[in-house]
């Protein structure tokens, strides 16, 4: 898939989902739907339990536009959890396919951007940026540093 469309698609996602944390924190009805203080309480869930979600879905949409495959790593593991969750209410409260399609579909394409995003060690989520590789061409100072320290001229 072209960078460019990708781009576009974490740009697309990450708007989406900074739109539903918007909603969340929102006191009353919104454009699309009923006010989130009354839904998370007719699903179960304490009045606080919609800023969380909300809170996770903004930092998740911040994290999807940074151009580094950890954090979208992250922030697509992030939205998958939270989805589960949504998924999962869903299905507990027997809501209608008609108002809890998005869920499942979101979830099915974060599943897809963690894998694009997949690290090759996990480990490598915890480790600071790498320093230069060979390949890479040095800074002129600290060329000369390490010719001083090796005794070479």
């Amino acid at each position: 898939m072209p960078k460019r469309l990708m781009t576009g698609l974490y740009w697309f996602m990450a708007f989406e989902f900074a739109l539903g944390a918007v909603t969340k924190f929102w006191p009353g009805d919104t454009i699309f739907s009923s006010a989130y203080s009354t839904k998370f309480a007719d699903w179960g869930y304490p009045p606080w339990m919609r800023f969380v979600v909300g809170a996770l879905e903004g930092i998740a949409a911040v994290l999807l536009v940074i151009p580094d495959k950890r954090t979208r790593f992250l922030g697509a593991t992030t939205l998958m959890f939270v989805l589960t969750g949504a998924v999962t209410t869903h299905i507990v409260n027997h809501d209608p396919a008609m108002e809890s399609w998005a869920a499942p579909t979101h979830l099915l394409i974060m599943g897809i951007l963690a894998l694009a995003n997949w690290p090759a060690d996990w480990r490598d989520l915890l480790r600071a940026p790498t320093a230069p590789t060979p390949r890479t061409p040095r800074p002129p100072h600290e060329t000369a540093r390490a010719r001083h320290l090796t005794g070479n001229p």
